[in-house]
């Protein structure tokens, strides 16, 4: 362990950071990590968030499998480049205790209410919402596998279930990445809601060369388990009714739900229309061919927090076909689902696939370019920088002089 943090401060000293403790919760055997600046610290953060960025010896090497883990890193980032002490410890360890007081608590999730409990008031609690509030969530998935059961005459399974927690309820303020949908699941709690729009975990140049006239008839679904949710079985439904020479490219992991690969097996390896991929990592070629010959990305998802899939599907030129609940804004372009039904799936392609080629691009662009200014790990940096420093140092600051 003590060569691990070594290794680690040979990066971060550099930055005028480094990493004094690295250590492991007995209970649970989740890894703690503190990481303090050069010099006296201002003050103390507490992060329960995803810690595993936090054990790796560059940022080069943080994990790109999901946005969250390198939003966290630079989370922490936001507080050390303003003098703070961060300590971090992983969402998921439900035993840990803080064991010093903090200035400043950020949790995900159902941690932020017990951790809170032992933290004096004067500690701003800041509620990290990277999902819709559970009950939105979990009532979406449970009307999609209602609705899934009743089409199919299958009861398949609810991942993505998101657990019970009163994170908004304990918390001085909520954090977003999502958008409107997002935030307005928190609202009735009355809360201050700040929206910091979600990162990428890759970014692409403007697939050149590609046929507009030919693409139209591609699409691709994108995104990883909770397929009920994210409506990929409406999405296959519709593509079993659409015509040649309409092709959907599914990419995910389909090992991951075995009930559902075997309800729609036949839309699945069957259907001419419809080809099973598999997961693409976003460094694979073979996603960067799948946006130079594709015209959109289907995402009729039930809830989101921040709609990662789609915006990267968006960083690759494509036009997003999206439920409300997909949570990703799209202003200009796009293709605004309503419920997300089987049919209002089929409409929205056969209406894109008869625009012309020149309409199809331009939209394409409009939406390539809005990712790559709003959905970038620049743009999630500065606008969290601008979050501590107009929100939660001002409120730091005077929560110590009514303590003075």
């Amino acid at each position: 362990m003590p060569r691990l943090v070594s290794l680690a401060n040979r990066f971060l000293r550099p930055l005028g950071l480094e990493l004094t403790r690295l250590r492991k919760n007995k209970k649970e055997m989740h890894p703690v990590a503190s990481v303090a600046p050069n010099g006296q610290p201002v003050g103390r953060v507490l992060l329960s968030y995803v810690v595993e960025p936090f054990l790796v010896p560059a940022e080069a090497a943080i994990s790109r499998d999901h946005t969250h883990d390198w939003e966290s890193w630079r989370m922490a980032q936001s507080f050390l480049k303003r003098g703070f002490a961060v300590d971090v410890v992983s969402f998921k360890d439900s035993e840990w205790k803080p064991e010093r007081e903090y200035d400043v608590l950020v949790a995900a999730r159902q941690q932020l209410e017990r951790l809170a409990s032992h933290l004096p008031p004067r500690c701003l609690k800041v509620a990290h919402l990277d999902t819709a509030h559970w009950l939105t969530n979990n009532s979406g998935l449970h009307a999609r596998l209602n609705d899934a059961r009743a089409r199919r005459g299958a009861a398949l399974h609810g991942r993505r279930m998101v657990e019970a927690n009163w994170a908004i309820e304990a918390a001085d303020i909520g954090c977003v990445l999502g958008n409107d949908f997002t935030a307005d699941s928190y609202r009735y709690a009355g809360k201050p809601i700040h929206r910091v729009p979600i990162s990428t975990t890759a970014t692409f140049d403007w697939p050149e060369g590609r046929d507009f006239a030919s693409a139209r008839f591609r699409y691709i679904w994108f995104g990883s388990d909770g397929f009920v949710l994210k409506g990929l079985d409406r999405v296959l439904e519709a593509f079993q009714r659409l015509p040649e020479p309409f092709l959907l490219r599914v990419c995910a992991p389909l090992e991951a739900e075995r009930r559902f690969v075997e309800a729609y097996r036949q839309e699945l390896y069957h259907c001419p229309r419809v080809e099973p991929v598999g997961w693409v990592d976003v460094g694979d070629q073979r996603l960067r061919d799948f946006f130079r010959d594709s015209i959109g990305a289907i995402y009729p998802s039930a809830s989101e927090g921040g709609g990662g899939s789609a915006i990267t599907c968006m960083h690759g030129g494509l036009i997003p076909i999206l439920t409300r609940e997909a949570s990703v804004d799209m202003p200009g372009f796009g293709v605004q689902l309503g419920y997300g039904t089987v049919d209002e799936i089929v409409a929205a392609v056969q209406s894109l696939a008869g625009r012309s080629a020149a309409d199809l691009e331009a939209d394409a662009r409009r939406a390539w370019e809005h990712a790559r200014r709003v959905h970038t790990r620049e743009s999630f940096g500065a606008a969290y920088d601008r979050f501590v420093d107009d929100v939660v140092i001002p409120e730091v600051e005077r929560r110590r002089k009514g303590n003075a």
